[in-house]
C-alpha cells in the first residue's frame, strides 16, 4: 500500500503484523539526518577534523577508503594522544543538533507513535546515541521508559520501552558513560561476538518479533553485526520472521539495491532518492 504519491509500497503483510502489534522498528541513524547529525562514515570524517587529525596511520587510511567505519575508529582511538577518552568526548558537539525544532523531529515523534501497540506498550529501538528520541519524549510529556546498553529488557511480550542498544549520549557524560558506547570495531567484537550480550537481544528479539529497519544504509556495520549474529542462530536450526528494511535507490539502481537487501534476508521496502532525501 502507497500512503504518499510515488511513496515505497508498504507490504499488506507488514501493516498487518503491524496492526497485530508484532512490529519493532529498529532506527538508525538516517532518521536524526534531518536535525543535521552524520551518519556513521560523516561522524569519522567529523571526528578526524575535530581532532585535528591530518596525519594517518597506513593502516588506519586503508580502513578509511575500505568504509569501515567502526575499525577506523578503533585504530583512530589506539593513535592519537588521549585514545578512547578523547574520542568520544568530542561526541557530545558532533551528535547536539544545533537546532531543534517540530520539522526536525517529525521522524522520531512519527516512530514513538507507531512503535506503540493498542495495549500502550512502546517497543522501540535505536542504535543512535542521539537524545532526539528523548527531547520529543520531554517535549510531549509522555512516559516512555528507556533502557541504556548493557542493561537491556527481555525483548518479550512485558518489554515496554525505547531501547538504546549501544548506549546513550548523557548530557554532561563521564568517561565510564562514553565507555559504554558501542562505537568502534573492538566494543562491536564485545556485544555481539565476546560478551554476546547485544547478540543474545537480537537474537531473541528477531525469533518474537517481525523487524523493520528504519534509517541504515545497505553497508551499515550496524546491520553486518547483527546479520552476523543471526546466521549463528541459523546455523543453529533457528527460524525468524520476516524482516523489512525502508531504504532508498539513486535512478537505475532499484533492481541492484533490491538484489542488496534480499542477501540479507531482509526484505526492502524502497523508495527513490532525491536531492532532499538528506534532509
Amino acid at each position: 500500500m502507497q500512503f504518499i504519491k510515488n511513496g515505497p509500497d508498504v507490504p499488506d503483510r507488514l501493516l498487518q503484523e503491524h496492526e497485530n502489534g508484532r512490529v519493532v522498528f529498529f532506527c538508525g541513524a538516517g532518521i536524526s539526518r534531518p536535525a543535521g547529525l552524520p551518519g556513521f562514515g560523516e561522524l569519522v570524517d567529523d571526528l578526524l577534523q575535530e581532532l585535528g587529525v591530518t596525519n594517518t596511520s597506513s593502516v588506519l587510511k586503508e580502513a578509511l577508503d575500505a568504509k569501515k567505519f567502526d575499525t577506523s575508529i578503533g585504530l583512530l582511538e589506539n593513535e592519537i594522544q588521549g585514545g578512547r577518552e578523547a574520542v568520544r568526548s568530542c561526541l557530545e558537539k558532533l551528535l547536539t543538533p544545533s537546532a531543534i525544532d517540530l520539522k526536525t523531529l517529525s521522524t522520531h515523534d512519527a516512530l514513538l507513535t507507531l512503535a506503540k501497540t493498542r495495549e500502550e506498550k512502546t517497543r522501540l529501538i535505536t542504535t543512535n546515541f542521539d537524545r532526539l528520541f528523548a527531547q520529543v519524549i520531554y517535549q510531549k510529556n509522555v512516559q516512555i521508559e528507556s533502557f541504556y546498553a548493557p542493561l537491556l529488557p527481555i525483548p518479550k511480550n512485558t518489554w515496554d520501552g525505547l531501547v538504546y542498544l549501544h548506549g546513550f549520549l548523557k548530557e554532561d557524560a563521564t568517561s565510564s558513560d562514553w565507555d559504554r558506547l558501542v562505537l568502534s570495531s573492538g566494543d562491536f567484537g564485545l556485544a555481539y561476538l565476546t560478551e554476546r550480550w547485544a547478540a543474545r537481544f537480537v537474537s531473541e528479539l528477531f525469533r518474537n518479533y517481525t523487524v523493520c529497519f528504519v534509517g541504515y544504509s545497505i553497508d551499515d556495520p550496524v546491520l553486518r553485526y547483527m546479520m552476523d549474529a543471526l546466521a549463528a542462530d541459523r546455523l543453529r536450526g533457528e527460524t525468524t520472521p520476516e524482516m523489512f528494511a525502508f531504504g532508498g535507490y539513486k535512478r537505475n539502481k532499484r533492481v541492484e539495491r533490491e538484489n542488496e537487501w534480499k542477501a540479507k534476508n531482509v526484505t526492502p521496502i524502497l523508495y527513490a532518492e532525491d536531492k532532499t532525501h538528506k534532509n
